[in-house]
């Protein structure tokens, strides 16, 4: 009998057949896996089955209604993931082959790979024995060691609990939690979708605290005492600060109990007053100087996991953490370039130092001028050596730290040679020696007062010559006594003289918006505000999610418009701190906090050793999720208690003081305590307003375009509001305004006096103005001048959602067309897309105009003697070739094609077609295709990985697939069809 070997990814299968072929024999290659006398190695790639409710026990989504809630099954069936069933089948047809006596478990080692396993296992209906393949290390030795030693699957029932508790624990929660507070949103009627998650709504959630402090934040005045000291040998900075100043002195003055202020500092005095005298006294006096200068040392920073790459990627080029991954993803699958990235380990296992040393042979020799003499510098220096900071077991998890392979990549991208630049910059430094400074600290003294003055000198730049000149400017350039100068030398015993000494007025500032380098810390560092010890013991090592999931967390934050991604800050939107508001409100706050995940980390590392039975766990979680779901349905007040708005712009309809409540901004009288009635949603078709909108609204009544509405079948919509008299209820209503404009029907003159024409009329070039709505022809509308119609030209503000400002209509008038704009959305696909308008005068309307393709034509093969195969297979003389030839031969034929069969639909035989490229190969197949099939499969696949952006449906993102046929992380989808063509030969 045979024993079949699951890995988690086909490279590792790879590894594994490489590691055991000495010993196990000659292993035969097949599709999908790989066959010797004793043993079929296989993969997934990731995981292939997620977890779903049972059909009778699940609640569709138009039936999210209290009535149904909680959704408790009492088990969970397994779910195929479509874009991976291939492989599934594959493997399950393996195990089940009468030949396989046994199963290897050889995912990853860890919580995920013993779920990937454990689940494919079950969906298999497989009952035979397992053994568990433990890795740490990926060579070959290693590999053989694990082969040894395998576990048995008692020894791994704790870890497979743990991991199925942790993944059916999340879908109850998360699903529980959506629906109950979609629920509760949308009592009044509508569906206000409100999502909510274990990992993504603490992160929001220390996204709003952040945003909380920025609003609350009162600047105050400080001010710093800046001198420029003469002494014999030249000028130096300084700055004033009090040496007898302490951080914990100066808060305890605050009060007991009262917050640390993070402001007060040794260098800052709060009076403009004293800050003028201490610079008068001090201004043209002799000074005393005495200094201290030691030598310090800096290492490099650790090698990277995904986490600290994305940071240092998004901080350096301002790639977003998903651009990060998908560019690393395809270093490590395209170009084997890099080690598996989605890590979050920072260390090496200790038996890899000969590989490490192999990598620096091969930078050393790769003729990548800027690394390689880095590398040959580090061989002949004898850096490569072992250490604890670099080598350690006990910091390898799953996986160990990115570094290079022993494969020099060729053909990257600019993005890719980046990222690896970065990785393999970092790699080679934790090598090298640590920078070597003198750091000298200087202190002035005139007539009682103190100044400082540090200037740090790089002595040896170790491992800091690898970034040449961008270290060395990280060091130079300091003013003002900072760190950085290197000093004039002052004599011993020497007096300076205080040449110029000014107080410098500054403001505090607000804490800085977090960026996506800064949340990825604060996820990854989530467990560091956590108070209780055991709980942050748990959570040390896990943070909010995974390095291969903080990514996906931030980006569906902002498809669900709780933040918004302005340059390189997440500013978190009105309907993030509604979220945060009901749940403090409804008493579930422990949804919005990281020590819900530090709990469950907690218990589920109690069950991994056996001190927790799945089942307490399981039955925890069902309890907690039927008090959140109770606590929702049964509240029962009319708000919920908040922070809430009062705004200054009054009542429309009596003047009286406006204030936002949970649901809406109501009317409390002029005197705040009895309104006149006129009240609105927050969120009316599903868009959650602003405040600065509620504001601008309700002085202008009336506001947009805006987007983001939805309409009850659940499609998006633009649309203008307006705030109206209704006569019925003798008060202000709210209604959508679509622009329909009337005065041509009724005949009510319009006039036109007063405005700017925007441009002449393309019909009869009369001149064109804003009219309700639309654009529109003086001449198409009744007027004094013409009190009947002549001309037809009218085009809306607002086309297929894509706002016209005044400044794109003049253009079209003046010139024919507008510039590029980019929020179409098409009415058939629902898909956005990017077009000009311009006049059309044969079709005499304003129409559609794409942007030409960036990738030119094919050429057509120069024509040769002999024959050549046409795309659909037909074999024709070459000399054929020439168009004018075709087209007659053509024109001949046609009348014999009538009086033969009837016409039927070509379609590509088997083997016929065009030839995709290796790249394009490996999304839509090997086989031979017509060209319009191959759109067809790449929309299928690009709609069953999701990679149509969230934020911009018009554009397109590589996965780690894809990236090598776009060869750009993102393309629009009119791009599409000219970059396919660059990767199809005829056959």
């Amino acid at each position: 009998m045979k024993t079949l070997v699951i890995a988690e990814k086909p490279s590792v299968a790879q590894d594994i057949v490489r590691a055991i072929t000495p010993t196990a024999g000659k292993f035969e290659k097949h599709d999908e896996y790989f066959e010797s006398d004793e043993w079929l190695v296989t993969s997934a790639v990731g995981h292939l089955v997620e977890i779903q409710a049972p059909e009778e026990f699940d609640v569709k989504r138009g039936k999210w209604s209290f009535a149904n809630l909680p959704v408790i099954p009492p088990y969970f069936d397994l779910k195929p993931i479509d874009k991976t069933k291939t492989r599934l089948n594959a493997i399950v047809k393996l195990a089940k082959r009468k030949d396989v006596g046994a199963l290897v478990n050889a995912c990853d080692a860890g919580r995920e790979g013993e779920l990937i396993f454990r689940l494919i296992q079950q969906y298999a209906g497989s009952k035979l024995p397992v053994k568990r393949l433990w890795l740490q290390s990926m060579t070959p030795a290693a590999i053989r060691e694990g082969f040894d030693s395998l576990r048995s699957e008692k020894q791994m029932q704790g870890l497979a609990d743990a991991a199925r508790s942790r993944s059916e624990a999340d879908w109850m929660v998360g699903i529980n939690g959506t629906r109950a507070m979609t629920a509760f949103n949308s009592r009044d009627g509508g569906f206000f979708l409100t999502t909510v998650g274990r990992v993504q709504t603490p992160t929001l959630s220390v996204v709003v605290e952040r945003e909380e402090k920025i609003r609350k934040f009162v600047s105050r005045d400080y001010w710093e005492i800046h001198a420029t000291f003469l002494a014999e040998a030249g000028e130096y900075p300084a700055k004033w600060f009090d040496p007898k100043w302490k951080k914990a002195a100066a808060n305890a003055a605050n009060g007991e109990g009262a917050e640390p202020d993070p402001e007060l500092k040794a260098d800052r005095v709060w009076s403009e007053r004293e800050a003028m005298a201490i610079a008068e006294a001090v201004r043209g006096k002799a000074a005393t100087v005495t200094e201290e200068s030691k030598p310090t040392t800096q290492a490099a920073g650790l090698l990277f996991d995904l986490t600290s790459l994305q940071r240092e990627a998004n901080g350096k080029f301002g790639f977003s953490a998903k651009t990060t991954l998908s560019i690393a993803q395809s270093l490590y699958e395209r170009h084997k370039a890099l080690t598996y990235p989605r890590t979050d380990s920072r260390a090496l296992p200790e038996d890899y130092l000969p590989v490490v040393k192999k990598t620096f042979e091969m930078l050393a020799d790769s003729g990548m001028k800027h690394l390689a003499p880095h590398a040959a510098t580090a061989i002949k220096g004898g850096y490569i050596k072992p250490s604890k900071r670099i080598f350690d077991n006990a910091k390898v998890s799953d996986h160990f730290a990115i570094i290079p392979t022993l494969q020099a990549p060729s053909g990257l991208s600019e993005a890719e040679q980046k990222l690896y630049d970065l990785v393999v910059r970092r790699f080679m430094a934790v090598f090298f020696p640590s920078a070597e400074y003198l750091v000298t600290t200087r202190i002035s003294q005139a007539v009682g007062h103190s100044f400082k003055t540090e200037g740090k000198v790089l002595v040896k730049p170790g491992w800091l010559a690898i970034y040449g000149k961008e270290a060395a400017d990280e060091v130079a350039d300091a003013k003002d006594g900072d760190k950085g100068q290197s000093l004039v030398p002052v004599k011993p015993g020497e007096m300076v003289r205080a040449e110029v000494v000014e107080a410098r007025g500054l403001k505090t500032r607000p804490p800085a918006r977090y960026s996506e380098a800064t949340l990825l810390g604060a996820m990854e560092g989530a467990g560091k505000t956590i108070d209780d010890d055991e709980l942050r013991e748990a959570m040390q090592e896990k943070g909010l999610g995974t390095p291969a999931t903080r990514a996906a967390t931030i980006e569906g934050l902002i498809a669900e418009k709780y933040m918004l991604r302005e340059g390189r800050e997440l500013i978190p939107t009105a309907k993030a701190f509604q979220l945060m508001t009901l749940l403090r409100g409804l008493g579930v706050e422990e949804l919005s906090k990281a020590e819900l995940t530090g709990e469950w980390e907690h218990k589920l590392a109690q069950m991994e050793h056996g001190k927790l039975s799945r089942e307490t766990f399981m039955a925890e979680i069902a309890a907690m999720t039927e008090n959140l779901v109770n606590k929702a349905k049964g509240y029962d007040k009319d708000t919920i208690p908040g922070d809430y708005a009062t705004l200054s712009a009054p009542c429309p309809n009596c003047g009286g003081i406006m204030k936002e409540n949970y649901r809406r901004y109501t009317c409390t009288g002029k005197n705040g305590d009895d309104g006149c009635g006129f009240s609105f949603g927050k969120t009316p078709a599903g868009r959650t307003f602003e405040v600065a909108e509620v504001e601008q609204f309700l002085r202008d009544k009336k506001i947009g375009p805006l987007d983001g509405f939805r309409s009850k079948a659940g499609w998006p919509f633009t649309a203008e509001m307006v705030i109206k008299f209704d006569e019925e209820t003798k008060n202000y209503k709210l209604e959508f305004d679509f622009g329909d404009d009337k005065n041509a029907e009724t005949g009510e003159i319009v006039d036109f006096a007063g405005q700017q024409s925007l441009g002449p009329c393309p019909r009869c070039a009369s001149r064109v103005f804003e009219l309700g709505k639309n654009y529109v022809c003086e001449k198409s509308v009744p007027t004094l001048e013409q009190p009947t119609p002549s001309c037809t030209f009218k085009t809306g503000q607002v086309i297929l959602q894509q706002p016209i400002e005044r400044e794109q209509m003049h253009k079209l008038l003046e010139t024919g067309k507008t510039d590029l704009l980019d929020k179409f959305v098409s009415m058939r696909t629902r898909r956005p897309f990017k077009a000009m308008l311009a006049w059309d005068k044969e079709a005499d309307k304003v129409n559609f105009e794409f942007a030409p393709s960036k990738f030119p034509p094919r050429k057509p093969a120069a024509a040769k003697t002999g024959t050549v195969k046409t795309p659909f297979g037909k074999t024709v003389a070459a000399k054929a070739a020439k168009a004018p030839a075709a087209k007659k031969v053509a024109a001949k034929k046609t009348p014999a094609a009538k009086t033969a069969k009837p016409k039927t639909p070509r379609v590509a035989k088997p083997g016929a077609g065009f030839k995709p490229s290796d790249a394009l190969a490996a999304v839509i197949g090997a086989e031979p295709v017509a060209r319009t099939q191959v759109i067809k499969k790449l929309w299928d696949y690009i709609k069953a990985e999701g990679l149509q952006d969230a934020a911009n449906k018009r554009a397109i993102n590589a996965d780690a697939k894809l990236l090598p046929v776009f060869g750009k992380p993102q393309v629009t989808m009119f791009e599409l069809a000219g970059i396919v063509g660059k990767h199809l030969t005829a056959e």
